[in-house]
């Protein structure tokens, strides 16, 4: 493994680590914001040293366009943060983005992992695809469910003007 994929792989499961850690902890408070600054900080790291990996294709490939959604996703997670807005929501939506932006981590970690079993290289596309698209459909089932209770949950002087639907 090159030092580019190492580091990659670090980020990784740092990221995986911090980003198990928000979703199992309370919401909201000093730690809740520290595990978020670390999922951020190795997110950014994994995304870019992502977007500096050609080994599958020798060229920009459909995991690098993975890469920049998932940095887009990590934006938009955060802006509702920063702004406050939409007034009323912001809440809800920064737990809906970082929510699909970690099981979006732990899809392409799921999909990494089963295209290496062996026998599987001959149908690579396939094997990453459903891997993917039953985490997704998963977290975005465990997304819509629980979220709002989680929300509920966040004392209101965190949550300030969040409503909970």
């Amino acid at each position: 493994m090159s030092t580019l994929g190492m580091i990659h792989m670090v980020f990784g499961l740092v990221a995986l680590a911090a980003g198990t850690a928000v979703v199992l902890t309370r919401k909201g408070n000093r730690g809740h914001r520290t595990l978020g600054h670390v999922y951020l900080t190795t997110m950014v790291g994994l995304n870019i040293t992502g977007l500096f990996i050609y080994n599958l294709f020798g060229h920009f490939g459909p995991f690098h366009w993975l890469a920049v959604a998932s940095l887009l996703t990590l934006i938009a997670g955060l802006v509702p943060v920063f702004t406050r807005r939409p007034k009323g929501r912001w809440l809800e939506w920064h737990a809906a983005f970082i929510s699909g932006s970690y099981v979006g981590l732990v899809a392409a970690t799921a999909a990494e992992i089963t295209s290496r079993i062996p026998g599987t290289a001959d149908s690579f596309g396939l094997v990453v695809g459903l891997t993917s698209a039953l985490i997704m459909a998963i977290g975005g089932y465990l997304i819509q469910r629980y979220t709002p209770k989680s929300i509920s949950r966040i004392p209101a002087r965190f949550r300030r003007d969040a409503q909970v639907s």
